[in-house]
This record gives structure tokens, C-alpha cells and sequence, in this order.
């Protein structure tokens, strides 16, 4: 059986990934109705960078962990290189996804800016859901 720590920050996760999505999506809509296409797609494609930064980020500590705790004893650790490249790689697709969407497509930068923000808007939501729940369950 689990922790009911680990339980909880997996269910935490779980609903930043699912919230990142969510508030990328109604903002491209919102963005798409008052200023343009262009401008709601790059919103959307911000959050679709976001989730997939999110869950690499999340894959690639989650290896870091299995390594470290599997060889507890050993003087010197081991991490695969798959959890370097997920940690690595998702600054470069990133990178590239932004400029091809500058530079071919002509969406603007600050709504792909916006759009990876979700990120962090998930983030806040999750943990505002988080404190709201545990302070209804203690009254």
C-alpha cells in the first residue's frame, strides 16, 4: 500500500496536467473570440508545450528517483540517460516549437508565452483546490 502522501501529490499532479489542458483550451477559445485565430492558437499550443513539459519533467524525476533509491547502498548512484534527456530535451523542443510557430506559422510569441503559463495557473489551481478540500474536511 502506498503512502497517503505519495497517493495525494500523484492526484496533485494528475489534476495540474489535466488543469493545464483545461485552462489552455478556454483560453485559446477566449482569445480566439477577442483577438484572432493566430493568437488563440498559439495560446493553445503554449498549453499543449506546457502539458508535455510537465509531464517529461514529471517522467524524468520519477526515473532519477528509482535509480536513486534502487542503488540506496551504492557509494555512486547511477541515473539513466533517459532521465537526463527529459530533463534536457523539453527546453529544446520548446525552443524549436516556438520558433517554427514565429517563424513559419506567424503566431505571436506573447500568446505562446501566455499559453506556457498555464502551467503555472494549473499549479495555483490545484493547490487553491487542494487547501480549500483539506480545510473543509477538518471543520
Amino acid at each position: 500500500m502506498e503512502a497517503p502522501v505519495t497517493v495525494q501529490s500523484e492526484l496533485t499532479e494528475r489534476r495540474i496536467a489535466q488543469y493545464t489542458l483545461l485552462l489552455g483550451g478556454a483560453g485559446s477559445v477566449v482569445a480566439t473570440f477577442f483577438f484572432s485565430v493566430r493568437v488563440g492558437a498559439g495560446l493553445f499550443i503554449g498549453a499543449l508545450l506546457a502539458w508535455v513539459n510537465f509531464r517529461w519533467l514529471e517522467r524524468a524525476m520519477d526515473a532519477v528517483t528509482r535509480a536513486s533509491t534502487a542503488q540506496a547502498n551504492s557509494p555512486e548512484a547511477r541515473v539513466p540517460i533517459s532521465g537526463y534527456f527529459g530533463l534536457f530535451a523539453r527546453y529544446g523542443l520548446i525552443a524549436v516549437v516556438v520558433y517554427v510557430s514565429f517563424s513559419v506559422f506567424r503566431i505571436p510569441v506573447l500568446s505562446l508565452v501566455v499559453g506556457l503559463c498555464s502551467l503555472g495557473a494549473a499549479a495555483m489551481l490545484a493547490t487553491l483546490i487542494e487547501v480549500l478540500s483539506s480545510s473543509s474536511e477538518s471543520h
